[in-house]
């Protein structure tokens, strides 16, 4: 048999788990460029079931010709099927469907981050067993093709530090905070009108869905276990609209930050809002966008933007997967790229450093009350534990009594930092918690 590009090859099956947004944008990937793929492929690509919740619903793909099934262990199941695309989410049944597929040695390509991030190992050592494919190149940043960048483009670097925007609905609700003045409960109520938010927002904006990605990436980047559950996570709900006005005037931008950093004692994971400088590129990344900033020794610096979710970005990763898969359907297994870019004997045991070791500068802000004496106060405090401040501003007074009063640090270590802090709120002078934001100039990461 032979099909329309010469190919004695024959079609390849899939079976696609969720036919919501991004399942619908697969399909409609796959259909609209139907020809183009299988060029790419060496041999076409049929949808032969999809699965979904709700069968009569309408959707955003023409389904005629596809097999439309309510149980995703039918799908899961089915000899004909080759590839299985999990588009559901989510950990349960997630996990248990792929395990399925892999047991029944198909191919799997997931969309699905904490899945990755959380069950990855497991995954990956029952797919090298079963000797199929897992492909996850849209569990992170949607269109941007970041883990085949590190996994494959970057293979010839030891790379140092990764520093990325990889979640688009906290992106947006600062972007909205700075230009438009909005408090973060505002913002987010727009982000969630827009679609870009979910109604639970939590996982976006508390910081555990950039966790999950940071997993991913560090674990390509540094041939580590997936570990999600040693990611130090700090989300945005807490910032304010003075903190970013006031880090503005410092020449500063903020942003939700995953950082993968090698330092002496290990692996540095951490996802936190950041103040970073007006002038890196990765400052001017707004609204639902995603970029990631790559450090690795030979190539140096190299950014990689894009659209971090939506039907369309993420389809072209998924689809991309499927190609990859498609390809290397008739290779040794032993011979493909492996799924964490290392070799499954050569993963390393690299601690992750615990979050008192992080290295990196402060911003505060505290209110204190305006008389004479207090700055020394403070002052003394950095000093004694050799805290160097780079910038005090004292800003316009609260009331007749107190003022808001401003400190950029030079880089310590975080038990410094929490030790500094401590005995700032133990002054008599400083009314209230003392907050602070981690800063960084990321040219920093690379040393």
């Amino acid at each position: 048999m032979s099909n329309d590009h010469g190919n004695t090859l024959g079609p390849v099956k899939i079976g696609i788990l969720g036919l919501g947004t991004v399942g619908g944008g697969t399909v409609n990937v796959l259909q609209r460029n139907a020809d183009e793929i299988a060029r790419r492929a060496g041999r076409r690509i049929d949808i032969g079931i999809a699965c979904a919740r709700d069968l009569t619903r309408k959707r955003s793909c023409d389904t005629e010709g596809i097999q439309l099934v309510a149980d995703p262990f039918v799908l899961v199941e089915d000899p004909q099927i080759q590839v299985v695309v999990e588009l559901i989410g989510g950990e349960s049944p997630a996990k248990d469907l792929v395990l399925k597929a892999i047991h029944h040695h198909k191919h799997v390509v997931t969309a699905n981050k904490a899945l990755i991030a959380v069950h990855g190992n497991e995954i990956f050592d029952a797919a090298q067993r079963h000797g199929v494919m897992v492909a996850f190149e849209a569990a992170v940043a949607g269109g941007i093709s970041i883990i085949k960048a590190i996994r494959e483009g970057l293979a010839g670097n030891r790379i140092e530090s990764l520093a990325g925007i990889i979640n688009g609905t906290g992106n947006y609700i600062l972007t909205r905070m700075r230009d438009q003045g909005s408090a973060f409960g505002q913002a987010l109520a727009e982000a969630q009108s827009l679609g870009y938010a979910e109604e639970d927002p939590t996982f976006d904006v508390e910081g555990i869905d950039a966790a999950h990605k940071l997993t991913i990436l560090a674990a390509i980047a540094y041939g580590i276990p997936l570990q999600f559950d040693k990611v130090y996570t700090e989300g945005i709900s807490a910032i304010t609209v003075e903190d970013i006005k006031h880090a503005q005037e410092l020449g500063y931008a903020v942003k939700h930050l995953g950082i993968a950093k090698r330092s002496d004692t290990g692996i540095e994971l951490r996802v936190h809002p950041t103040l970073i400088p007006q002038r890196q590129i990765i400052a001017s990344v707004d609204g639902v966008m995603n970029a990631v900033l790559v450090n690795g020794d030979a190539v140096g610096p190299t950014l990689h933007y894009g659209a971090g979710a939506g039907a369309d970005p993420t389809a072209s990763s998924i689809v991309a997967d499927i190609v990859d898969v498609v390809r290397a359907l008739t290779t040794d297994p032993t011979n493909r790229v492996p799924h964490l870019a290392f070799q499954a004997d050569a993963i390393s045991n690299i601690p992750v450093v615990q979050p008192d070791e992080f290295e990196t500068a402060y911003f505060l802000s505290m209110e204190a009350i305006d008389r004479p004496g207090v700055l020394a106060d403070v002052t003394r405090i950095f000093g004694q534990l050799q805290i160097s401040i780079e910038a005090i501003l004292q800003k316009e007074p609260i009331n007749e009594e107190t003022a808001n009063v401003i400190i950029l640090t030079q880089r310590t270590q975080e038990k410094y930092m929490n030790e500094a802090v401590t005995k700032l709120q133990q002054l008599e002078a400083i009314l209230g918690p003392v907050k602070r934001i981690r800063v960084e100039h990321l040219n920093h990461l690379a040393t």
